[in-house]
């Protein structure tokens, strides 16, 4: 089962920087993710997901690649693609991969305008050695799915890195 953590920062560049992070840490299999999101709160309270995959756009072009299959076999290529891309990306509009579009932009109305929020789907992790290297970006825990213990720890090694660095 999969754990949820969301956690805030005071830039929408900070919160892509440790989304950064994060996948290097992947690649390092010091943590397995199904969804890292960042969500974003405009000036105005508008709210806007920055998401890893773009299923409409993966969509559009799965279904012009089937679409020119098929339209080859119909001697009518370009129509093939067409009608495939365009199923393709409604298709790809519909499904929702990962963690919910509606659920994150529901907890991302309680962070501040100009804000966002690093959401995480995260499988497993060797969390001492995550925890140790996300401490320095610092950030503040929105929600998490996590037992009491992990969540405490997460907050503690955040928390650590504000105590250290006070803001100006």
């Amino acid at each position: 089962m999969a754990d949820l953590i969301a956690i805030t920062y005071e830039t929408e560049e900070k919160a892509e920087t440790v989304r950064k992070r994060v996948l290097e840490l992947q690649k390092e299999y010091l943590i397995s993710l199904q969804d890292a999101v960042v969500v974003v709160k405009d000036a105005d309270g508008k709210i806007k997901l920055n998401q890893l995959l773009n299923t409409t756009a993966a969509g559009a072009a799965s279904g012009s690649f089937w679409g020119l299959l098929v339209g080859l076999v119909f001697m009518m290529p370009l129509a093939g693609v067409l009608l495939g891309a365009a199923a393709g990306a409604l298709g790809g509009k519909l499904s929702d991969y990962g963690i919910n579009d509606e659920f994150m932009k529901g907890v991302a109305e309680a962070i501040k305008p100009g804000n966002a929020a690093l959401f995480l789907l995260v499988r497993n992790m060797t969390a001492d050695k995550v925890l140790a290297d996300l401490a320095p970006y610092g950030g503040t825990v929105l929600r998490t799915s996590l037992d009491e213990t992990k969540e405490k720890a997460l907050r503690d090694a955040l928390d650590e890195h504000v105590k250290s660095n006070p803001p100006a």
